[in-house]
C-alpha cells in the first residue's frame, strides 16, 4: 500500500504530484485509475513545461516500488508513462524522455523477468515514436549492453529463458530503429556496439533446430512466429540491421559475424555460416556487395594456416556470396577475388605436395592421406568458386579473367607465368597446372563470343596451346576442353560426344552459320598452329580413349565453326597425314595408339564427307569403312575402344583398300569444284621451340629425316607421304651435273605455278617449315664424322647427329630437295 498523506498536506502539494498520486488505486490489482489518468494527460498536454517534473516524480515512485518489490504499482507507473509518451509530442518532452529511460533502465537492472520484459516493452513503444528534433546528448550504450545480455539468458526455466531472449532481441531491434532514425545514428554502428549486437542475434539464430536454407530474399514470417520463436525474430532483426547499413558502416556490421563463426567453430560444418551470409547478401544494398566479398577474402587470408576443412568452409561461403553478387556491382573486387583464390590454390597444392614428399609411415600416413583428401576439398571449392564467379561475369570481364588465369599456368622451360612455383616441385607444378586449367575450363563454360578472334586472341591462344604438348594426358585433355568451350558457339559439342562412325550426320541437326570474314582471317593466321597441335596430340604415347575423343571433337568443331573450302582441304590433308604416321610409325607408338589414330581418322573423314556432301567422297569413305568392318574392325572406333579388342601384329601387310587414298579423295573433290592441288602436298607440322620447352621428343629427332617435296602431276596410290629419304645415291645424283639443266627448268616452272595458284598462307607455312627443317639438318650434317662406308653402296643415314657415308667434301654436297621456295 502506498503511503497516504493527510488532506492538509495534500492541499499543499504541487498539482502534478497530486494528479500522479491519484492514478494509483488503493489496491494495485484494480489497475490504473483511468479517469485520473485522463486528467493527468490533459494537464501534461496543457502545460508541457511540467512534463519533466511529472517524469521525475513518476521515476521516483517507480524506483521506490521496484526496491520494495511492489510489482503491481510498477506496472501502473509504466502504463502511465507509456500513455504520456504517446500523448505528448513537443520539444519539452526531451527531459521527460530522460526520466522515462531512467525508469526503463531500473526495470532492466532488476532480477525479475517480468520487470525486464515490462521495461523492454516500454522501450519498444518509445522506439516507435518519431521525435520532432534530434537528441544530441542521448546515448544507448547501457541498453545495447543490457539487451545483448538478455539475448544470452540462461534461466533454468525454458519458457522464462525464451521470454527473456525474445525481450532482448526486441530491445535490440528497438535500439536499431531508434538510432538509425536519429541524426546521430552513426553511434550505434561503432564497433563496441556491433560486437555485442551481432553476436547476440547470431547466437539466437544458431539455436534453430533445422537451419533455414533459404536462398531467396527475406520472407515474411507470421506474427506468431516473430513473437514466439527467438531464431525467427533474431533473423528478422539481423536482416533489418543490415538493410539499414550504409557505405561507411557496412564493415562494422559484418566483421563480428566472422568473430562469432570463428569462436564457435562454425566453419566446419559450415551450414550456419552459409545461411548467415545468404542473409547478409540478400539484406544489404546491392552496391555494397563487394564490401562483403572483400571481408570474406580478408578472413580467408587471415585463416590460411587453419585446417583444410576450415578454409574449404570459408571458400564455400565465398561461393554463395559470389553467386548472389555476381549479377550486381562487384567490379572493384573481380581481380582481387581471382588473385586471392589462385594464391590459396597454390598454397593448398604446395601443402599437399609437401605432405606427399614427407612420406610418413604407419598411423601418420593415414593422417597425411586424410589431410590430402581435405586439401582436395579446398582445391575443388576454389575451382568451383572461380568457375561460378567467372561464368557469371560480363563477356569483357570474362575475357580478362581468362587471360589472367592463363598467365598463371606454369609451363616447363618458360618464365612467362606469374605464379610462384619455386616450392612446388615437379609433382606440385603438375598439380597446379591441372587445377588452373580446370579453373579456366569453368570460367569458359557457356562463353559465347560472336567471333572466334574474340574468344581465342593470339595472346591467349599461344599460352593455351603450350600445355597441349606436355607429357601429361590430363593436361592435354583440359586444354582441348577449354578450346571446345570457346569454339562451340552453337552448342553442337554434346551432339558430337564420343568418337564413332555416324551413319547419317543430318540426324544430329547440327547448327552452323556462314563463316564470317573475321573467322576466315583467324584460320589463315592460326590454322597451321591448330593443325600442328592436333597432329602432335594424336601421336602422344600416353593417350587414352578420352584424348582421341576430344581430338575428334576438335576436328569436328573446326569443321562446323571455322571451315571454308581451304580449311576443309587442310583438315583432310591433316587426317591423311595422321593415317600415314600411324602406318609408318616413326614414333614407335604401341599398336593400340596406331589403331586409335586410324579409328580417329575414319570417324572424322566420315563426318567431314557428309558435312560437305560430295557424293564421290562419301562413297570412298563409306567403302573403306565397310571393308574395315569386315576385315580390320580394329581400325574403327566402335571396336578399338572396346575392351578386349584384338589388335593386329603389324600394319605393313594390310591391303591398301583399308586405307583412305589421297588420289581417290583428290578425284572426288576435284570433280566437285574443290581446289585439290594442295592435297598432293603431304602435311608436315611446323617445328617451333614449344617442342623442346614441353619436354617431349622433337618431331625432327627421328630415325630418318624426311621432308615434303613438290607435288607430282600424277598423284600416287601409296598411302605413305610423298617424301624422299636422303641416301648416298641421292647425294651422288646431286653431284652429277648431267641432266641438271632440264630438272632445274622443270622445278622453276613448278615453283612459278605454285606461286601463281597456291594461297599465300600455305606458301608462308611451307616456307617456315622448310626453313626450320633446313636449319636442323644442316646443323646435323656439320656434326657428321667421315668414316669409310661398310660397302660400296653405302647410304647416308642421319640419326641423332651421327652418320656413315663415303668421303665427299661437305662443300661439294648439294641438296636440291631442300630449297626454300
Amino acid at each position: 500500500m502506498p503511503t497516504r498523506v493527510c488532506c492538509c498536506c495534500s492541499a499543499l502539494r504541487p498539482r502534478y504530484k497530486r494528479l500522479v498520486d491519484n492514478i494509483f488505486p488503493e489496491d494495485p490489482k484494480d489497475g490504473l485509475v483511468k479517469a485520473d489518468m485522463e486528467k493527468l494527460t490533459f494537464y501534461a498536454v496543457s502545460a508541457p513545461e511540467k512534463l519533466d517534473r511529472i517524469g521525475s516524480y513518476l521515476a521516483e515512485r517507480l524506483s521506490r516500488d521496484v526496491v520494495r518489490h511492489r510489482s503491481g504499482y510498477v506496472l501502473i507507473a509504466m502504463e502511465a508513462l507509456d500513455q504520456l509518451l504517446m500523448a505528448c509530442h513537443s520539444q519539452s518532452i526531451k527531459p521527460f524522455v530522460e526520466s522515462f529511460l531512467h525508469m526503463v533502465a531500473k526495470l532492466l537492472e532488476s532480477g525479475e523477468p517480468k520487470l525486464q520484459v515490462l521495461g523492454t516493452n516500454s522501450f519498444v513503444k518509445f522506439a516507435n515514436i518519431e521525435e520532432d528534433t534530434p537528441s544530441y546528448h542521448r546515448r544507448y550504450d547501457f541498453f545495447v549492453s543490457r539487451f545483448s545480455a538478455m539475448c544470452h539468458s540462461c534461466h533454468s526455466d525454458p519458457e522464462i529463458r525464451t521470454e527473456i531472449r525474445i525481450a532482448g532481441i526486441r530491445g535490440i531491434q528497438g535500439v536499431v530503429r531508434k538510432t538509425v532514425n536519429d541524426e546521430l545514428r552513426a553511434t550505434i554502428w561503432e564497433p563496441q556496439h556491433m560486437d555485442k549486437i551481432v553476436p547476440s542475434l547470431l547466437f539466437n539464430m544458431q539455436k534453430i533446430e533445422e537451419v533455414d536454407s533459404r536462398i531467396g530474399p527475406p520472407s515474411s514470417p507470421s506474427a506468431a512466429d516473430k513473437e514466439e520463436n527467438p531464431a525467427v525474430l533474431a533473423e528478422n532483426c539481423f536482416r533489418e540491421l543490415l538493410g539499414r547499413a550504409t557505405f561507411g558502416n557496412m564493415n562494422n556490421a559484418v566483421r563480428p559475424v566472422f568473430a562469432h563463426l570463428d569462436h564457435h567453430k562454425l566453419w566446419d560444418p559450415n551450414e550456419f555460416a552459409v545461411h548467415c551470409f545468404k542473409i547478409i547478401m540478400y539484406s544489404i544494398q546491392a552496391q555494397y556487395s563487394h564490401h562483403v566479398i572483400q571481408e570474406i577474402l580478408g578472413h580467408l587470408d587471415a585463416r590460411k594456416k587453419d585446417s583444410p576443412r576450415v578454409r574449404a568452409g570459408i571458400i564455400q561461403v565465398l561461393l554463395e556470396a559470389v553467386a548472389i553478387a555476381a549479377k550486381g556491382s562487384i567490379g572493384p573486387t573481380v581481380l582481387e577475388v581471382f588473385n586471392t583464390l589462385l594464391k590459396h590454390l597454390r598454397l593448398s597444392v604446395e601443402s599437399e605436395a609437401n605432405d606427399l614428399q614427407g612420406g610418413p609411415a604407419g598411423s601418420a600416413a593415414l593422417n597425411t592421406a586424410s589431410k590430402d583428401n581435405d586439401e582436395k576439398i579446398v582445391q575443388n571449392a576454389i575451382i568451383q568458386t572461380i568457375g561460378f564467379f567467372g561464368s557469371n561475369l560480363p563477356d569483357y570481364q570474362r575475357s580478362e579473367i581468362m587471360m589472367f588465369i592463363m598467365g598463371k599456368v606454369p609451363v616447363f622451360g618458360t618464365t612467362t607465368h606469374t605464379l610462384d612455383i619455386s616450392q612446388l616441385g615437379d609433382l606440385g607444378t603438375r598439380r597446379i597446372q591441372i587445377m588452373l586449367l580446370r579453373s579456366l575450363l569453368m570460367v569458359t563454360s557457356g562463353y559465347k563470343a560472336k567471333t572466334i578472334v574474340t574468344a581465342l586472341p593470339g595472346s591467349f591462344l599461344d599460352p593455351l596451346l603450350s600445355p597441349s604438348l606436355m607429357e601429361d594426358y590430363e593436361l592435354r585433355q583440359l586444354v582441348l576442353e577449354v578450346m571446345h568451350n570457346l569454339m562451340d558457339r552453337h552448342d553442337n559439342r554434346a551432339k558430337l560426344r564420343g568418337i564413332r562412325i555416324i551413319p547419317d550426320v543430318a540426324d544430329l541437326k547440327i547448327k552452323r552459320e556462314k563463316i564470317c570474314r573475321q573467322d576466315t582471317s583467324f584460320m589463315k593466321k592460326n590454322g597451321q598452329q591448330l593443325y600442328r597441335h592436333i597432329y602432335l596430340g594424336c601421336k602422344e604415347e600416353d593417350n587414352v580413349q578420352k584424348n582421341y575423343e576430344l581430338l575428334y571433337t576438335s576436328l569436328a568443331l573446326i569443321t562446323i565453326e571455322l571451315a571454308n573450302e581451304e580449311v576443309v582441304i587442310d583438315l583432310i590433308r591433316l587426317a591423311i597425314a595422321l593415317q600415314d604416321s600411324a602406318i609408318i610409325n616413326e614414333d614407335n607408338l604401341p599398336m593400340f595408339h596406331r589403331c586409335g589414330i586410324m579409328a580417329l581418322v575414319a570417324a572424322y573423314l566420315n563426318f567431314v564427307s557428309q558435312m560437305i556432301a560430295v557424293p564421290a567422297f562419301c562413297q570412298h569413305v563409306t567403302k573403306v569403312i565397310e571393308i574395315r568392318t569386315m576385315e580390320a574392325p580394329y581400325f574403327l572406333p566402335e571396336h578399338i575402344f572396346r575392351d578386349k579388342c584384338m589388335l593386329p601384329k603389324s600394319l605393313e601387310k594390310h591391303d591398301k583398300n583399308l586405307y583412305f587414298l589421297t588420289n581417290k579423295i583428290t578425284e572426288s573433290l576435284g570433280g566437285s569444284g574443290y581446289s585439290v592441288e594442295r592435297l598432293s602436298v603431304p602435311y608436315v607440322p611446323q617445328v617451333t621451340d614449344e617442342d623442346r620447352l614441353s619436354r617431349r621428343k622433337s618431331i625432327v629427332d627421328t630415325v630418318s629425316i624426311q621432308v615434303d617435296i613438290l607435288p607430282n602431276n600424277i598423284p600416287s596410290d601409296d598411302v605413305v607421304s610423298n617424301t624422299e629419304e636422303i641416301t648416298f645415291e641421292a647425294l651422288k645424283k646431286a653431284i652429277d651435273t648431267s641432266g641438271m639443266e632440264e630438272q632445274e627448268k622443270e622445278k622453276r616452272r613448278l615453283v612459278i605455278e605454285k606461286f601463281q595458284k597456291a594461297p599465300f598462307e600455305e606458301i608462308a607455312a611451307q616456307c617456315e617449315s622448310k626453313a626450320n627443317l633446313l636449319h636442323d639438318r644442316l646443323a646435323q650434317i656439320l656434326e657428321l664424322t667421315i668414316r669409310p662406308p661398310p660397302s660400296p653402296s653405302g647410304t647416308l643415314t642421319v640419326t641423332s647427329g651421327h652418320a656413315q657415308y663415303q668421303s665427299v667434301p661437305v662443300y661439294e654436297m648439294k641438296f636440291p630437295d631442300l630449297c626454300v621456295y
